[in-house]
């Protein structure tokens, strides 16, 4: 229906107790008349004081809706004429189809081949942690943090040149962080490098990802810690992948096992300073034994060193890049354990021979974090603030593991929870007859968080069990969530024993 002045749009109305202005609905309202089709092509609105009027708004604030859809395209405004739906949408089909229930057939957008298979391996990551309690997984001591020292240096960083502040930086990663990461992981890990070997990602999923891309062709086989991280399976599946599930014993990955199941790997995925999630460390015979069997099947190794500067037992062996004579390791690792997950921060260390093909990518394509995320980082390992937090957080972590194992003995039998030396969780083995989902859905209904084993295997592992973090529990949250897993009905039995 229309008159003189154009479209009746009365319907349309407008809630002030929003936070969001009163221009910007009427903006959305009108823009949603015109892709749904109750405006048409070459409609005509009716005069800014007469709509101003209709809806009860001022005259200000509708020119500022329609001045936006002018600028769009979607309105055109004739001087004399009046402001009109542009012609250009007339043979559009912009009308959207009806919103199908939940679970009524439809017709879905096709997926690439790629992540079509790698769907049916992809690991759920309904555990993903997002609340510091008792026992979340792969989450730092958040209420330790220096926020003081971070905020001074976030606040230096804003003050400087624009350019540096608000450009898009250099592709491969902050030359300052670069080096800052390059002397880190010298003094760290024994690791001889230069600055032009580092690549900063935004996290380390970014970075299995990208090598992935690099190396991987569709159908390429790669050796997976069985159990193992997730997040990387997930990205290198994401990449074309055939994932190879290898067992791990009290040595690391198995390399016997993944030779047998496949000797022409691509590629080989590990996390030797502390097996993700079993918390093993490689040992130095199995480390030169991975080293000769990529060098004779002419394949790469990514070494994950995800949270290898926690270590508060013997200090761990040297990284396997270290002695990585041939070039095949690339060294990946995150700064969400070591500082924070919401910075997605990380980088990539590679061999010599791979910079060049690193360098194309990231001057073509990839792209990393916020160069403001970066610079602050940088200063903050500079200024040696990283080095004191890394040895304080050691102590920290010590002391709570200390309190999960003390804990941790009151607990019933049917649960054996073991040592680590290093990092932030530690698992738990069941006995056979107890099962790992229930007790996870009993803990999280009592508020308190696990994971179960079986969401880092590729394949079906005959060890059930559970996994603890106590790196952002105090020990007061420590003591609190072993009394409420003592109480759980899936995990009852008759006698209860000291666990070491």
């Amino acid at each position: 229906m229309k008159h003189a002045a154009g479209a009746l749009l009365s319907s349309i109305r407008l809630d002030r107790s929003l936070r969001r202005s009163v221009s910007v609905q009427l903006y959305m309202a009108l823009r949603d008349k015109i892709l749904s089709g109750a405006l048409g092509a070459g409609d005509r609105l009716p005069a800014t004081r007469v709509l101003a009027r209709e809806i009860g708004v001022s005259r200000t604030t509708v020119i500022d809706a329609i001045d936006r859809l002018v600028s769009e395209g979607m309105l055109v405004s004739r001087i004399g004429a009046g402001t009109f739906v542009s012609e250009t949408l007339e043979n559009q089909s912009l009308v959207a189809a009806p919103r199908q229930a939940s679970g009524s057939a439809g017709r879905q957008p096709r997926l690439s081949y790629v992540i079509s298979d790698a769907q049916t391996g992809f690991a759920h990551r309904l555990w993903l942690p997002h609340k510091p309690r008792a026992f979340t997984t792969a989450l730092p001591a958040l209420d330790a943090f220096p926020m003081t020292h971070w905020s001074r240096l976030s606040a230096r960083h804003l003050r400087g040149a624009r350019s540096d502040v608000m450009g898009y930086g250099q592709p491969k990663g902050l030359a300052a962080l670069r080096r800052a990461i390059a002397t880190h992981l010298g003094a760290l890990k024994g690791i001889r490098c230069h600055p032009e070997q580092v690549f900063v990602t935004s996290g380390a999923q970014h970075a299995f990802s990208l090598i992935g891309r690099l190396f991987l062709n569709p159908g390429d086989r790669v050796w997976m810690e069985n159990p193992g991280a997730s997040g990387a399976r997930n990205a290198l599946l994401s990449e074309g992948a055939e994932m190879v599930p290898v067992a791990v014993d009290d040595e690391g990955l198995v390399v016997a096992d993944g030779l047998s199941k496949a000797p022409h790997f691509r590629l080989a995925f590990v996390t030797p300073s502390h097996q993700q999630p079993l918390g093993h460390v490689m040992s130095l015979p199995r480390r030169l034994e991975l080293l000769q069997a990529a060098e004779k099947a002419q394949a790469l190794i990514i070494e994950d060193d995800y949270d290898g500067e926690f270590y508060f037992g013997n200090a761990p062996g040297p990284a396997l890049h270290s002695i990585d004579a041939n070039g095949r390791v690339l060294y990946v690792g995150t700064f969400s354990k070591s500082l924070f997950p919401s910075l997605r921060l990380g980088f990539v260390l590679v061999p010599d021979r791979m910079v060049d093909n690193f360098d194309k990518m990231f001057d073509t394509w990839a792209s990393g974090p916020s160069t403001m995320t970066q610079a602050v980082v940088a200063e903050f390992m500079d200024e040696g603030h990283f080095a004191t937090y890394i040895r304080l957080m050691r102590q920290l972590y010590k002391a709570r593991h200390e309190a999960l194992q003390d804990a941790a003995r009151t607990l019933p039998d049917s649960i054996r929870l073991q040592k680590t030396t290093s990092g932030f969780h530690t698992p738990a083995f069941l006995e056979a007859g107890f099962s790992e989902t229930d007790i996870v859905q009993q803990a999280r209904q009592a508020g308190v968080t696990l994971a179960p084993l079986g969401r880092y295997c590729l394949s079906p592992n005959p060890q059930s069990g559970l996994v603890f973090g106590f790196g952002c529990a105090t020990p007061e949250d420590i003591t609190w969530g072993i009394s409420v897993l003592r109480n759980l009905p899936a995990l009852r039995s008759c006698d209860a024993r000291r666990l070491v």
